[in-house]
């Protein structure tokens, strides 16, 4: 399907909707909010993977003084960091499930 045929096909499909010709499409699917970590949750996520900061900052794909920054209360994980925390979180093992770390 080229670019004008699919501008076609919504435009009709509009049309049918406006119409009640057709239902709209919903979307059953929802996403958790991201969660915010206190300096102490990201401490006590990685203590629990008995990693030290040096590790838990390789494995975040962040500086050291990044967690440093965290665990003292500077700064807080934010977006794809809090959402790999929220993980580990739920399930410390997933480290190794996915070969992310080898011990």
């Amino acid at each position: 399907m080229d670019v004008y045929e699919g501008i076609m096909q919504g435009l009709q499909e509009a049309i049918d909707y406006n119409e009640g010709k057709i239902a709209a499409r919903s979307n059953t699917m929802s996403i958790e909010p991201i969660q915010k970590f206190e300096a102490s949750e990201v401490k006590e996520i990685r203590t629990t993977l008995g990693m030290t900061q040096y590790l838990f900052a390789k494995f975040m794909g962040v500086s050291p003084k990044t967690v440093e920054a965290w665990e003292s209360g500077r700064n807080s994980p934010n977006g794809s960091a809090s959402r790999i925390l929220a993980l580990v979180k739920s399930d410390p093992q997933l480290p190794q499930k996915y070969h992310i770390i080898t011990q």
